[in-house]
């Protein structure tokens, strides 16, 4: 039994409430309890009396779409997006279970989700709420979308959902998608994703007896590789940490992630695969980057070959210059709420990707600052005051998103 102090929900705003009730949903990976999150997503849409849809994009994998119509909604719409999975949790090193969204006593808010990203979703729903209790009506249609899967790598989700007539029929004009959270007084926003390449390479060789001194092994070429990713790694690692003007998300990682091969003590194997992920900037030359690890597999020796498990090209960036009247409007109202804005590339992947790759501008932003960077980690939580200003954020940001003029092209 928690302490009465801790679990005791007495006065508390219903929006952190609502939070907490989501948080306790276990829409966790390798078997996420999707069903009850679209109950709850359904609940929310008729307290907001707004229409919802689902779209089974895949088998048992469901999209689903709130919609609040503008005053003119043949022009591009504003989207609110957010991936309803989390992913699993090593209970062991947890202060409470991390699916009872236990508050303790400084309002820190501890659960599986709490930053990535089941905050967004709530503060969505009650922004939207927020305005449309002060009798608002937008300009522009807004659609708050949840989907599946975005932690295993979208492609039951929003990959697939992009390629979909139903995506189309949205008529997106720019996105919001997840960020991250910000130590200091600042707030993140992501314009740009690194592409993730997850290769395997495949080094075959002479077998033998483990007695001898045998040519051409594959061990060796596996060495060789090796050393080239990872010296290729430390130079990139260093130009991070020698430039003040670089974030991660400006520099290419390389992190060896598996390694295979052999069969016996005593056996040579006659083939060893080493794996690696790479997270490659949009300004890098993606062509010129395969070609050099074709070099350094040539290079490593006699018919060394690699696969991609996956190899993502999309290198769109979304502009954040003042004449876009997208990023105007984005911009101009963090200004006038005093919301500092530090502009990065996500260091990772979220949904985004995809959004960009199809030609709608997005941008990744979690209203998070004065709080340690822990989605994924053990102890994940939030505190409720910055969760409670994220809402009077989005309300801002929706409010003047779905507001901008139409722009050239538009009806």
């Amino acid at each position: 039994m928690l302490d009465d102090r801790i679990s005791s929900s007495e006065g508390e705003d219903p929006s952190v409430g609502l939070f907490r009730e989501y948080l306790r949903l276990r829409t966790v990976h390798p078997d996420p309890d999707y069903d009850a999150a679209l109950g709850f997503l359904g609940r929310m849409a008729e307290e907001l009396g707004l229409p919802m849809k689902k779209f089974e994009v895949c088998p048992g994998r469901v999209v689903l779409v709130i919609t609040w119509e503008g005053l003119n909604p043949v022009l591009k719409s504003i989207l609110l997006n957010s991936h309803t999975d989390v992913v699993p949790v090593f209970q062991e090193h947890w202060k409470y279970d991390a699916f009872s969204a236990v508050k303790d006593a400084e309002g820190n808010i501890f659960g599986r989700g709490t930053q990535d990203m089941k905050c967004v979703t709530i503060q969505y729903i009650q922004a939207v709420r927020r305005l449309k209790a002060e009798g608002r009506r937008l300009l522009r249609t807004v659609h708050l979308m949840f989907v599946p899967d975005e932690e295993v790598g979208g492609q039951k989700g929003m990959e697939t959902f992009v390629k979909h007539p139903e995506f189309n029929k949205l008529n997106i004009g720019f996105a919001l998608d997840e960020g991250l959270a910000n130590p200091g007084e600042a707030f993140t926003v992501f314009y740009g994703e690194r592409n993730p390449w997850w290769i395997t390479i495949h080094c075959p060789g002479s077998p033998g007896h483990g007695s001898r001194f045998v040519e051409n092994t594959a061990a060796e070429k596996l060495h060789q590789i090796m050393n080239t990713f990872l010296g290729f790694r430390e130079k990139e690692k260093q130009r991070l940490n020698t430039s003040e003007c670089l974030t991660l998300g400006d520099v290419t990682t390389v992190n060896l992630t598996m390694l295979k091969g052999g069969v016996a003590y005593n056996v040579i194997p006659s083939e060893m695969d080493i794996t690696f992920d790479l997270r490659i900037p949009p300004t890098v030359n993606l062509q010129e980057f395969e070609r050099q690890i074709k070099a350094w597999c040539k290079e490593a020796g006699e018919d060394v070959t690699y696969e991609f498990a996956q190899k993502h090209m999309n290198q769109n960036m979304t502009s954040t210059e003042e004449k876009d009247p997208w990023w105007r409007a984005f911009s101009g109202a963090c200004r006038e709420m005093n919301v500092t804005l530090e502009k990065e590339i996500f260091p990772a992947a979220t949904d985004s990707r995809f959004i960009r790759a199809v030609g709608i501008p997005a941008v990744g932003f979690s209203p998070m600052n004065q709080t340690p960077i822990l989605l994924h980690d053990h102890n994940e939580f939030l505190n409720e005051q910055v969760f409670l200003r994220g809402i009077g954020i989005y309300e801002r940001l929706i409010a003047e998103l779905a507001s901008v003029p139409p722009c050239p092209g538009e009806a």
